[in-house]
């Protein structure tokens, strides 16, 4: 066990703030699973400090926990309105995290018209079943041969409902090499985006989680129920949305207003929304 001392960090709002699925908080520790890597970790109130249970080194959790990324800059950046404002203030410290692409992709698929439990144990299902026991109860990630080969079956033992031929078929892509997720890092968001969503099962909203939270494109701005809730009920003036209303445009609007880090600005405003609902302003 060692102790990190991160500068503007949140462990709590960053694992609980629905980017990532394989945490859970007992008491004052989290635990999780990441690649073949059972980890534990406390924060302190007082002085911030991280409380680190893991073999892996220092840099792991600097990488993985985006503490290279300039938080004062980026909220200087989307910090465009009072209900931002608000957000980043109340949650203060909350980070995006760097995810596995491959895993990152199929949570991501499982997660369509889902809450985030249900997505939680289908994740930990598929782990059961087609990963390897690390500890007793917790489980790798099954690897893209693993899914692609699955009997059709045991995968529908995952409670994974019509999600289950499409798991199946974005197994098979990653597995034979027609789709190199590597490959996505290099090219530009757009072009990224449209070669996720020629995956059945993988729409806008699934595409930008995916790009966003593996694939550094923090361009992606993902407009789901919370999103579009919000920018119905606080930005339903903005003459944008006189020819715009579908949310293939909110993403859009959300690359214009908020800029380069709109990524960071979606996670902040859907905390905030799943916490808080709707708030007064005034």
């Amino acid at each position: 066990m060692y102790r990190l001392k991160p500068v503007i960090f949140n462990l709590d709002y960053t694992l609980d703030c629905g980017q990532v699925f394989r945490w859970k908080k007992e008491g004052d520790w989290w635990t999780g699973v990441v690649g073949d890597h059972v980890i534990r970790l406390s924060q302190e109130k007082d002085s911030g400090e991280l409380l680190v249970d893991s073999k892996l080194p220092s840099e792991f959790f600097s990488h993985y926990f985006r503490l290279d990324d300039n938080l004062p800059s980026i909220y200087e950046s989307i910090n465009k309105d009072l209900l931002i404002n608000r957000a980043i203030n109340e949650y203060r410290g909350l980070r995006l995290i760097r995810q596995n692409p491959w895993e990152c992709l199929i949570s991501y698929m499982l997660a369509t018209a889902s809450s985030i439990p249900t997505i939680q144990k289908r994740i930990f299902l598929l782990s059961q079943i087609f990963g390897q026991e690390l500890e007793e109860g917790y489980f790798s990630f099954p690897d893209p041969m693993a899914l692609a080969d699955a009997d059709l079956a045991m995968l529908e033992k995952c409670k994974l409902g019509f999600r289950t031929e499409r798991i199946k078929e974005a197994a098979r892509e990653v597995a034979s090499g027609e789709l190199e997720l590597n490959v996505l890092y290099r090219l530009e968001y757009r072009y990224a985006r449209e070669r996720l969503m020629r995956i059945r099962g993988i729409g806008e909203k699934v595409a930008d989680c995916v790009l966003l939270f593996a694939f550094e494109k923090m361009e992606a701005f993902p407009v789901d129920t919370h999103i579009r809730q919000i920018i119905q009920h606080y930005h339903v003036d903005d003459s944008y949305f006189e020819t715009c209303t579908n949310l293939s445009c909110m993403g859009d609007w959300g690359r214009e207003y908020f800029g380069h880090y709109c990524g960071y600005a979606q996670q902040y405003l859907f905390y905030q929304k799943r916490m808080e609902g709707l708030v007064s302003l005034y």
